[in-house]
């Protein structure tokens, strides 16, 4: 059942959804200053319609902590197909020679990152993948999408399928989601990951609270 309290937090959602995606108009600074760092890289993967801005707070957090930041400004604004997505992304790693990669993604971003461990990552680049709120079982809410793009995310897609079927990178997967996310009804619990439950409840607004940033903390530091 959803309270009113759910339908205030999803009108909240939406506004920084908003504010995220028309905010980094005016702030276009470069993810350059982000490539510092002694540990591990991360490399950012935002979702559909969202460029690697919405990540920003993500990214302010784990160079704080000595990660150096990449992303991947070929994607755009993220329209692509997913398999086209990973090849691009997939792209970026080998040009740049990177390794014990630890991917952070929203939404979107972790279909693209868990097609990349099952298939284009064939020198086993990538060690981990951290997903918020994606949707690994698709959304029936994606029948119903004005566009190809969004209807590209229905359970009954075969790239989310065939996905699915791969259970084997999964161990390698730490799937945090929202308690309620109005846009994956199902949820993005993943058999054989590490799923953990955040008490917000949004699509967007987790990526900009405390909570994740915990969150994403005790996944890095189990290892």
């Amino acid at each position: 059942m959803i309270t009113a309290r759910d339908l205030g937090a999803f009108v909240a959602d939406r506004l920084y959804q908003a504010r995220t995606q028309f905010g980094h108009l005016f702030r276009r600074k470069s993810a350059d200053r982000y490539l510092g760092g002694r540990l591990a890289p991360v490399l950012l993967l935002p979702g559909v319609y969202e460029t690697w801005h919405f990540l920003r707070p993500v990214a302010d957090r784990l160079h704080a902590r000595g990660h150096p930041i990449h992303v991947v400004a070929d994607l755009g604004y993220n329209r692509l197909t997913i398999p086209d997505s990973a090849a691009v992304a997939q792209r970026y790693l080998d040009e740049h020679d990177l390794r014990r990669v630890i991917v952070i993604a929203h939404s979107k971003g972790g279909l693209i990152a868990k097609h990349m461990m099952t298939i284009d990552d064939v020198s086993g680049r990538i060690d981990r993948l951290i997903a918020v709120n994606s949707p690994f079982a698709g959304s029936p809410l994606a029948r119903f999408a004005p566009s190809a793009t969004l209807r590209a995310f229905a359970p009954t897609d075969s790239t989310l399928a065939a996905l699915a079927a791969n259970r084997d990178v999964n161990r390698h997967i730490a799937s945090i989601f929202s308690r309620r996310d109005p846009l994956i009804p199902g949820g993005s619990r993943l058999d054989g990951a590490t799923n953990i439950e955040l008490s917000m409840v949004g699509h967007f607004r987790p990526l900009g609270s405390r909570e994740l940033f915990d969150a994403i903390d005790r996944v890095l530091d189990a290892e």
